[in-house]
């Protein structure tokens, strides 16, 4: 008889996959921990029933003595719960952003190249993303937490909590790897995890990180309609060689920024911040014959002649 906690896994998964346009293979991410030993077990039932081939990707990030050997065991307990493959990628974990986020960025790249990869981010994961957009400043986008379905990204998981990950694995009679970086007091989310929302759980009595997952959803809907009247703009305005500022000046400033964000990554601009995109803002809305505005990627936003352009400097300005 299938336990309630491995049958809210299973719907959750079911519900997400008759979401989506799910291609023949089902890949999952697989660490070892009980979130992704439930999620691979889930999609092996639910995928195997809607005639899907489930594959299940585990990733060594060679960051901790006998990694091989926790990466193997975890695709074993995948193929035990059901998977039909199981394969072991080797990450590179470099570049800036600290620990944490040089191997999340490692992470993802050794998963990508598939259709769909189902991650087991859960409800708790959810609750985590927003307090850092909130402590951070970092804008609704970063407070609207992970979507569900980010192509090739799934995380059918979302609204389900860490706890019931954890039950389900103990009714699959499933030892679930814990990762020991994840008592790391010296990582943000593990001090996130471990005190600041068991705090804000008893000051608050109970129900934060629901709370905050709803937050992430209702704030996920606004985001997406704003976009979709941005995205007209963007495209009456003129599009990726250049904006007119006339058009760009009779919309809110929350409409703007996204019509400005639109066109500036579509320019090429990487590592864009707030600031970056509120200075590019004041040639709109502070207009006063001010210079250009410098930006990532030895770029620079100018407004000439009614029209705000993004033109490619020398190296260095002395250049």
């Amino acid at each position: 008889m299938t336990g309630q906690a491995v049958a809210a896994v299973r719907r959750a998964v079911r519900a997400f996959l008759e979401s989506v346009d799910a291609p023949p293979e089902l890949c999952v991410a697989v660490s070892g921990g009980a979130d992704s030993l439930a999620l691979a077990e889930a999609t092996a039932y639910v995928g195997h029933r809607r005639g899907h081939v489930v594959r299940a990707l585990v990733v060594d990030h060679g960051l901790q003595d006998g990694s091989a050997k926790i990466a193997r065991d975890a695709a074993a307990a995948a193929k035990a719960l059901g998977a039909d493959e199981a394969e072991v990628r080797q990450a590179e974990v470099t570049g800036p952003g600290g620990p944490e986020a040089a191997a999340r960025k490692a992470r993802y790249r050794a998963l990508a190249g598939h259709d769909l990869v189902l991650l087991g981010h859960t409800l708790d994961d959810q609750a985590e993303t927003v307090l850092l957009g909130l402590g951070r400043g970092s804008g609704p986008r970063s407070v609207a937490g992970m979507r569900p379905h980010d192509p090739p990204w799934g995380r059918p998981l979302l609204a389900v909590p860490r706890a019931t990950t954890r039950a389900a694995c103990a009714e699959l009679g499933v030892e679930p790897w814990d990762d020991p970086h994840n008592a790391e007091p010296r990582f943000t989310r593990v001090r996130l995890r471990t005190e600041v929302l068991p705090l804000l759980e008893d000051v608050l009595n109970g129900g934060v990180a629901a709370a905050l997952a709803r937050t992430a959803a209702q704030l996920r809907e606004d985001n997406e309609a704003l976009d979709t009247v941005a995205e007209e703009i963007f495209t009456r305005a003129g599009g990726p060689d250049g904006l007119d500022v006339a058009i760009l000046a009779a919309e809110p400033p929350a409409v703007r920024r996204r019509v400005l964000r639109r066109w500036l990554l579509a320019s090429e601009v990487r590592e864009l911040t707030d600031a970056h995109l509120r200075a590019v803002d004041a040639l709109v809305a502070r207009w006063r014959g001010q210079g250009g505005v410098w930006l990532p990627g030895n770029l620079e936003a100018r407004r000439a002649h009614g029209r705000l352009c993004v033109i490619s400097q020398p190296t260095t300005r002395g250049e």
